[in-house]
């Protein structure tokens, strides 16, 4: 079914904006060049118009905060189908790509668009804020497909949603319209699959197969008060979407094993309500119910800022803890489940290993 945007500006009565034809995909580029947001806030552009040993070029590269690679072909004046077809081709020769090779892309890419770090390491590290030799980061471990269009036929769009459905395969969709008010120009965007089931499914694609338990794993991060949240109850993450997103992945009733990443694992609980900004969130004290930042906390939590946009706030889910421990006695072993993921459903042996021997030592069921 073809996915239509559009655009209202609010007032007395609301007025439709005007939709313009998009002459020239290459502008998109150009936008995306600035700011990849534009396409999504949780990736890292490496490369543009790369070339393959097949002597073709891919309009984007991209990673996410896992390592994964993502390939973004603009549809230009090529057929829905053909796009498809050729963003399938470009995988086959990017699935086959080391470490070393990437690195070489991402250098080649800073040193014509003069981005500011030049270095793979160095721009991983300041986007997504850990280092890429990381043991909780497999570079190009798996990859996704997103063709970048102002429509595709139903056809195509039959074809990725069986490719997503059948084969296995992570491609997507992302439908952009122009839109103009005066002379002021917008731009509208629509997923043909939300982003977050296509990175589920390139994750377990890569991985053996292994069913998932049902337990979440959290990660905790180590800029925040574990001993605040043991008492109020809460496991937060925020900063960029890349953090906050996956929080969205928890419903109430959900069990989660929290780990504080270099320290072990601290607690496990049961989610009692859905995500929430930080500084729109109440907790029941002896003094009634109060902000984070009017209760009694053991450490400042200065990501509270109701100043911050949706995408860079800091939020918290409710849980009810089963059972906690401090920093000191963490449960951190050779062989357990790690992960950078705020939340994430692990489908591995280990993570399996993982619970069950947090229930042995916590005497948990």
């Amino acid at each position: 079914m073809a996915i239509e945007q559009g655009i209202w500006k609010i007032g007395d009565k609301p007025v439709k904006l005007k939709p313009v034809g998009m002459a020239d995909e290459s502008l998109l580029e150009e936008q995306v060049m600035h700011d990849i947001a534009i396409l999504d806030a949780d990736w890292l552009l490496i490369g543009r118009q790369v070339r393959t040993d097949f002597d073709k070029f891919i309009d984007l590269l991209a990673l996410d905060g896992d390592g994964n690679v993502i390939i973004i072909e603009l549809k230009r004046d090529k057929t829905p189908r053909e796009v498809v077809a050729q963003a399938i081709d470009y995988a086959s020769w990017v699935v086959n790509l080391d470490e070393s090779q990437i690195g070489e892309i991402y250098h080649q890419f800073a040193r014509i668009y003069e981005r500011p770090h030049d270095s793979l390491e160095a721009a991983f590290k300041a986007r997504f804020g850990v280092a890429l030799d990381s043991t909780d980061i497999q570079l190009n471990r798996a990859h996704q497909m997103v063709v970048v269009a102002t429509k595709l036929d139903a056809s195509t769009e039959r074809i990725i949603h069986y490719l997503n459905t059948h084969a296995d395969i992570a491609i997507n969709a992302l439908f952009f319209a122009a839109f103009q008010d005066g002379g002021n120009h917008y731009l509208s965007r629509a997923w043909m699959i939300a982003p977050e089931d296509n990175r589920e499914r390139a994750a377990s694609h890569a991985s053996a197969k292994h069913a998932w338990n049902g337990e979440y794993y959290v990660s905790f991060g180590d800029n925040r008060s574990w001993a605040d949240a043991r008492q109020l109850g809460f496991i937060a993450g925020g900063g960029a979407l890349w953090y906050s997103r996956t929080l969205a992945m928890l419903s109430e009733g959900d069990r989660v094993w929290v780990n504080i990443p270099k320290t072990g694992f601290v607690g496990v609980g049961i989610v009692t309500g859905e995500r929430i900004r930080a500084d729109q969130a109440r907790f029941d004290t002896p003094d009634g119910r109060k902000a984070l930042d009017e209760s009694t906390l053991q450490a400042p939590y200065p990501q509270v800022d109701p100043s911050r946009s949706d995408e860079d706030a800091e939020y918290l889910v409710p849980v009810a803890w089963i059972h906690t421990v401090d920093r000191e006695h963490a449960v951190n072993e050779a062989g357990l489940f790690g992960n950078q993921n705020t939340v994430c459903k692990p489908k591995t042996p280990k993570w399996d290993h993982t619970v069950k021997r947090l229930q042995q030592a916590w005497n948990i069921s």
